[in-house]
């Protein structure tokens, strides 16, 4: 089998599509000149006297007749070059290019350019290989060894061109390892279209109409050129094969760039850095890629960022990630994730977004299992700690957090904003309900505005709910509570000797729910097992059960509260009469969160039907659908909050006077945030062993500064008093 052919001599830059391929009265430039904004019309055959020039200046080509300039054109800028094939050259004059710190003057020196386009004023020195590309203008490429497209290149689009067989094309195996969820990327994709993708696999029409819209979004025709945008930079670097790069990009350094889009422009430009190696990959607007990092198969999405020898295979990285040192594998990462140390490794794994990964831990763990079918589903606020190992199949509620240790069985924990403690002394695991609300809250508000102060995304295809209660931890907290107080009445019967087994679940959840209310003490007396929490023999306890419950109503009520309010606001009303004409109706109780927007169940389950009934055609008729539905998030939001409201209350209809003392308690818990931001953080200030390490205590306060110092406890402050402003306002225009 030959390994290398022989052609011609005269094959470089011509037959750049296979004549089978070629559509009858078309040229191999047909595609190209689709691409080229400027037409040959602008460009003129070279001089004579400007041939010599090229001649003398060390310059050939095969046929000085296919060199075409533009009117502007100045040969002596040319050295030691090689042509071959049509070559395009724009704009050339005397000049320096600068970027940053780097001073190139224009001009094109010591390149072997086949069949490719130059745009105005370059800089290209050093191409060792530069063939079938459409270069932009002002770019500066300088010191590449290879650089150059196949007639069939895809640029990352899991797309089949003429001709191909379906072995050959690229899925993404996300989730899980067995390929059973694969997605095929696509130029555009958000972790929305990844996840209904991946998640209705049953759903055959689904997938068949998915797969469909995907192809027929690009061109299966052979023979596109690879394109470099406006004003970007590439320098040395060793290989670059299929790649479509945006304007203004960084790339220095790469050993190994193939089959990629670089999506990048001037108010998101997207760098490359030292070392890095990417395959098969579409990477968004606003991108950091650097030191090393290896990437195959992926997606990355807009203002994220991979350093530190990261390396991300078969996975989905969401908007507004970061992620260094680790490895991740057939994963599906909404945004907001993070991943900062070394030796923290996640596997087939949905993580759904405002996440960090600590240093150790290794999440999915196949230890317990020979399948590669298993997979992890963790909710927002995912955060498990120093060196924890959980392993396949886990499922968790949001906002998460669990302490060091390795998990030894598969858990399923739907209690939100829990913490989760693997008890080795007494051989149990232990769950503390609402943790987060009780015992730190100054990360749990503090990571709400964290994601939007970093959310620094121009493109914003992807929307993203960043708020710790939103509809869908809301639902999660009312299926909690329940939990609690069916727990606490199984307990209570326990605790006299009784069988709760012959009991009804309503019973008990009635039994537990007045205890709860009404005798707390008592409840703090028992000790409480949940269920169905942790695959194995041993108890789950559930540690201060009274007040996890008292914490998840207060949640509930300020979360009401708040969005009712700022319905009023916007609304330019005050009374509950206007808030029940507009917002009554059903608590809906089914929220989805599809790649970090959220929205019902029945419009979910709708839109999917217009796509299987062909209704939305394409990539971006979906993408039009999500819009129109954050467009109505907002108020059904608040709709949501409202029947929340009005099921605390246990009444069908909000009088005046409940209303009012509604607001009265919202303002408390309000105050109570604030005051619980400043403790939880103070906390750090009053540890004797921080002092330690410290000269004095004024050296400490030099460098940590104070809790009463602190930034965000003073924005908690401001957010508190312009709180109860607001509700003084709707209290004196209602006459309450």
């Amino acid at each position: 089998m030959e390994t290398v052919a022989m052609l011609p001599d005269d094959a470089l830059g011509k037959a750049f599509i296979p004549p089978e391929y070629l559509p009858g009265g078309k040229n191999e430039f047909y595609l190209r000149e689709k691409q080229q904004p400027r037409r040959n019309e602008m460009y003129r055959n070279l001089r004579s006297d400007e041939i010599e020039v090229l001649v003398k200046n060390g310059n050939t080509c095969d046929n000085w007749d296919t060199i075409l300039v533009s009117e502007e054109f100045t040969p002596s800028l040319i050295k030691n070059s090689e042509f071959f094939g049509l070559v395009r050259i724009g704009r050339l004059k005397p000049a320096v290019l600068c970027h940053h710190d780097l001073k190139i003057p224009a001009g094109i020196t010591s390149c072997r350019i086949i069949s490719s386009d130059i745009g105005d004023d370059p800089a290209l020195h050093t191409l060792r290989y530069l063939a079938h590309y459409i270069i932009g203008n002002r770019c500066i490429l300088m010191n590449i060894d290879e650089m150059h497209v196949t007639d069939h290149a895809k640029f990352g689009n899991g797309i089949l061109k003429d001709g191909e067989s379906e072995d050959v094309r690229v899925w993404l195996e996300i989730m899980n390892e067995g390929g059973d969820r694969s997605v095929l990327p696509f130029d555009g994709m958000i972790t929305a279209d990844a996840y209904i993708w991946a998640r209705y696999r049953d759903d055959r029409p689904l997938q068949k109409k998915l797969l469909s819209i995907t192809q027929k979004s690009f061109d299966s025709r052979r023979g596109y050129y690879g394109t470099v945008g406006n004003q970007s930079v590439i320098k040395n670097s060793r290989i670059i094969k299929d790649v479509k790069v945006g304007s203004h990009a960084y790339i220095k350094g790469a050993n190994k760039l193939k089959n990629l889009t670089i999506n990048s422009n001037d108010r998101e430009a997207t760098q490359i850095g030292e070392g890095v190696e990417l395959v098969n990959g579409i990477i968004g607007y606003g991108c950091k890629i650097f030191y090393g990092c290896k990437a195959v198969r992926f997606i990355l999405g807009n203002n994220s960022n991979i350093k530190y020898g990261g390396r991300l295979l078969n996975s989905f990285l969401g908007d507004n990630s970061t992620v260094s040192c680790c490895e991740m594998l057939n994963n599906l990462i909404f945004p907001a994730h993070e991943q900062h140390h070394n030796n923290s490794f996640l596997i087939a794994s949905l993580v759904m977004g405002q996440s960090n990964l600590a240093a150790g831990a290794t999440i999915g763990s196949n230890h317990n299992s020979r399948a590669n079918d298993n997979e992890i589903r963790a909710g927002r606020g995912f955060w498990p700690g120093l060196c924890t190992t959980v392993k396949h199949s886990c499922r968790f509620a949001s906002f998460v957090l669990l302490a060091k240790g390795d998990y030894p069985a598969e858990l399923n924990i739907p209690l939100p904003f829990s913490l989760l403690n693997d008890d080795v002394a007494r051989d149990r695991l232990e769950i503390m309900p609402a943790f987060w609300w009780m015992y730190n809250m100054y990360a749990l508000t503090r990571n709400s505005w964290k994601f939007q102060a970093r959310d620094k995304r121009k493109t914003r295809s992807q929307h993203i709910e960043f708020d710790f209660l939103a509809p869908d931890t809301v639902e999660e907290i009312f299926e909690a509570c329940r939990l609690l107080e069916l727990w606490t009445g199984k307990a209570l019967l326990a605790s006299n000797g009784q069988d709760p087994a012959g009991k009804s679940a309503r019973s008990l959840i009635q039994k537990g729910r007045t205890a709860l209310n009404d005798n707390p003490d008592m409840v703090r007396s028992l000790t409480i097992h949940g269920e169905h929490l942790e695959k194995s023999k041993r108890h789950s306890v559930i540690v201060k059960c009274v007040e996890a419950y008292a914490a998840y109503k207060n949640m509930l009520h300020y979360y009401a509260v708040k969005n009712c309010v700022r319905f009023l606001e916007d609304s330019g009303k005050s009374s509950p009469a206007f808030m029940k004409k507009r917002l009554a109706g059903p608590r809906e109780t089914r929220w989805i969160n599809i790649g970090g927007q959220l929205v019902t169940e029945p419009e979910l389950q709708h839109l999917l039907k217009n796509i299987k009934a062909g209704r939305l055609k394409t990539w971006n008729d979906i993408h039009r659908a999500y819009d129109y539905l954050w467009e109505t998030y907002p108020l059904e939001k608040q709709r949501h909050a409202y029947a929340v409201l009005l099921e605390l209350l246990g009444t069908p209809v909000l009088s005046g006077k409940q209303w009012n003392q509604s607001l009265d308690k919202a303002v408390e818990i309000q105050e109570y945030i604030c005051e619980q931001v400043f403790l939880s953080r103070k906390k750090d200030f009053e540890n004797p062993f921080r002092l330690a390490t410290y000269r004095n205590t004024a050296e400490m306060r030099a460098v940590c500064g104070t809790a009463e110092s602190n930034s965000f406890v003073h924005q908690v402050r401001r957010e508190t008093a312009e709180f109860k402003k607001r509700v003084a306002r709707i209290q004196k225009k209602a006459g309450t």
